[in-house]
């Protein structure tokens, strides 16, 4: 058997995998959670070999929960499977160490089969967002430039920003000014969402 755990905020959502899931004769749901900073102690204490990760989720998003099982335990591994299929966010679950990238409208039968891929250590991403992360590329925005986006998707002004991260509004205006740049904005509101809807934040 193959032992599974299940991190979603959503609980019917959550129920409705394990139901899937758990038809199949070689796969076990042995956890669930409904936060991304529960899954590397609930994976532990369960024994579970495969994480199944929603990536919007409280406490932690799936990507930093993939990089968290990946550094406290090596030997389980992590399958993203999220609505939101981002091209951004398939590069950035797999350089956190997850093992394999799927969206959630995926046919029971092959979310199956990529839960047992995983498991022997192949990588499996949904094929149509693979093309679209080969296309677009890395992202272009720095740390700090991703990170001050972020706060600026809730409209807050610079000043407000500054005070947040401890910059001077000067430094905080040359790297949103930058990131506009990058993503072809015109405004630091639009380069956020650009930025978001991307995958890159």
């Amino acid at each position: 058997m193959i032992r599974l755990l299940l991190a979603d905020d959503q609980a019917l959502v959550r129920g409705a995998l394990a139901a899937l899931l758990d038809l199949e004769s070689d796969l076990e749901v042995v956890a669930q959670v409904g936060r991304g900073d529960e899954v590397v102690d609930a994976a532990r204490t369960s024994g579970a070999e495969v994480c199944l990760l929603d990536i919007e989720m409280p406490g932690l998003n799936g990507i930093d929960a993939a990089a968290a099982v990946r550094r406290e335990l090596p030997g389980v591994r992590s399958l993203v499977v999220t609505t939101f299929g981002r091209p951004g966010y398939v590069r950035r679950a797999i350089e956190a160490g997850a093992s394999g990238f799927v969206v959630k409208d995926t046919p029971a039968r092959q979310l199956a089969d990529a839960v047992r891929r995983v498991h022997a250590g192949l990588r499996v991403i949904d094929p149509e967002l693979a093309a679209e992360s080969l296309v677009d590329g890395p992202s272009p925005l720095t740390g700090r430039e991703s990170e001050l986006l972020t706060y600026a998707l809730d409209g807050s002004p610079v000043a407000a920003i500054a005070a947040r991260v401890h910059l001077s509004e000067g430094t905080v205006r040359n790297h949103l000014s930058a990131a506009i740049g990058k993503t072809g904005a015109t405004t630091r509101s639009e380069a956020a969402r650009i930025a978001r809807d991307r995958g890159w934040l």
